[in-house]
């Protein structure tokens, strides 16, 4: 990512995007504790990264079987603020509004010594629950470092996090820390990365280190987004096919449930492994070839659809194999059939009922969904009729979740409050998000909708007693801003 300077930033008018981490400088988090010694050092240089979180619009879940997403990047974001430092150490002080967490890590630890592994350094924040967080921060430093072939840094690391992406809305607060993180090493310590190679890296690290099944749209967003642009990502694994411009005069908006979302969820990695058995499933009806690797996974020769379920036209599943598919399976039964499935992620547990049809048939129609939406959204929007049938897509989205299991009670709420408004107060479709379970609501409005959209949200907190935050706001992804360079005051 390319390096800018404070004058640069502020000629090109994107001064106030990095203010919160300006200001961070100065707040309680940069005050060392017991003293007035500040923990980024004044007149040594700092490289300051911005990620935003993201809004998931069509898509969702089905990334991880290769389905075309798009996303928006959300004007909340997530800032790392690096300095090197002489101290060979990895030193870590994060602000979220008035709580300050500290981590701290010897560097020779963890680039060569007992955590020099991937599976060590997720285990020992396994032995350390209360520093679960910093495995999200401490993941994108070992990958960067690592992919770099760095073994002995030649200097330590501060980083200076201030956030206000919130945590638990399927927002991607993860991916958000994870970005800017990276982002802001790769910067102190002279590593080039482009965007897709940082965003890749990040996943690895969710997937790896904080041992979270996440797919690639989060963190491709958060890297790549662009302000009021949905980014047209097909997860095969990360080709970017463009930015989609929203129509004149229309926004997409998100409400949270005040339900908390986390991948790392039964629900979420329950549904994700049952695609994935569906795949196993489907790959033998259809006569391909298998093996089993030496680290016990499996390896389908599939020259077909590339071993992504997202590429069987909805016509052909249907046709072909959802009714050979099992409405629930249970783990130990196809594994005694089919031996395992391709995902590198998730494993299929032996005791766990899995709702493979349901979850093999989402991606695959998620898919075709999210293609007719974007070359609605790029036809653009002549009148509510049109906006109606990418509401109508929408709903269609929302009820495969449902059928799924990731569907709640809080999130049908919000749908049906939209729904309840309709055209007349320019609401035109919604549906649940990310991993689903609860999270947030993505919504397609019109412009002056604004207001309805934070009536429904007060409507909610008044009928449930939850918080519900409003997202109405895009902002630039980590690319699109580049990194902020130059000596601290």
């Amino acid at each position: 990512m390319r390096a800018r300077t404070l004058a640069e930033v502020r000629e090109a008018g994107d001064g106030a995007w990095f203010a919160p981490a300006l200001d961070a400088l100065r707040s309680p988090a940069n005050v060392a504790d017991g003293s007035r010694a500040s923990f980024i050092d004044a007149g040594e240089p700092v490289a300051i990264a911005r990620a935003p979180g993201r809004l998931d619009v069509m898509g969702g879940i089905a990334d991880y079987s290769g389905s075309l997403v798009l996303e928006m990047p959300l004007a909340c974001a997530t800032f790392a603020i690096a300095q090197a430092q002489p101290v060979p150490r990895l030193d870590v002080r994060s602000q979220r509004g008035h709580r300050v967490d500290a981590f701290s890590m010897s560097l020779s630890e963890l680039m060569g010594g007992v955590c020099w592994t991937p599976d060590a350094l997720a285990t020992s924040f396994d032995e350390r629950p209360s520093d679960r967080w910093a495995s999200y921060v401490v993941g994108p430093v070992y990958r960067c470092l690592t992919l770099a072939g760095v073994r002995e840094p030649a200097h330590g690391l501060r980083l200076l996090l201030v956030s206000d992406v919130p945590e638990g809305k399927g927002v991607s607060s993860s991916a958000a820390l994870e970005v800017a993180t990276m982002a802001a090493t790769a910067a102190a310590f002279g590593v080039r990365m482009d965007a897709v190679e940082l965003a890749t890296a990040c996943q690895w690290a969710e997937n790896h280190i904080a041992l979270a099944p996440c797919g690639i749209m989060d963190q491709m967003t958060s890297a790549l987004g662009q302000r009021d642009r949905l980014l047209r990502l097909r997860c095969q694994p990360a080709i970017v096919e463009g930015h989609v411009a929203v129509p004149p005069g229309y926004r997409f908006y998100g409400i949270d449930s005040g339900i908390r979302h986390a991948v790392t969820g039964a629900d979420y990695g329950t549904v994700r492994t049952a695609a994935f058995m569906g795949y196993r499933i489907i790959a033998e009806l259809a006569g391909l070839a298998a093996s089993v690797t030496a680290t016990g996974r499996v390896h389908i020769h599939d020259e077909q659809w590339g071993g992504y379920l997202a590429n069987l036209t909805p016509r052909d599943f249907t046709a072909r194999f959802a009714d050979h598919l099992p409405d629930r399976m249970l783990g130990a039964e196809f594994l005694e059939r089919f031996d395992g499935i391709t995902d590198s992620v998730t494993q299929v547990e032996p005791e766990r009922w899995y709702p493979v049809r349901a979850a093999t048939a989402h991606p695959v129609h998620e898919h075709d969904r999210t293609v007719r939406f974007s070359a609605m959204l790029e036809a653009g929007l002549d009148g509510s009729d049109a906006a109606l049938q990418l509401g109508a897509l929408m709903l269609s989205s929302h009820a495969s979740y449902s059928a799924c299991g990731l569907g709640s009670v809080g999130t049908d709420r919000l749908v049906e409050m939209v729904l309840e408004m309709g055209p007349s107060r320019g609401l035109y479709g919604a549906k649940i998000t990310g991993g689903g379970s609860g999270g947030t609501v993505a919504i397609l409005g019109a412009d002056a909708a604004r207001g309805a959209v934070h009536h429904i949200a007060r409507e909610y907190e008044r009928e449930t007693g939850r918080s519900a935050v409003v997202f109405d706001a895009s902002g630039p992804g980590a690319e699109e801003l580049g990194i902020l360079s130059f000596r601290a005051k």
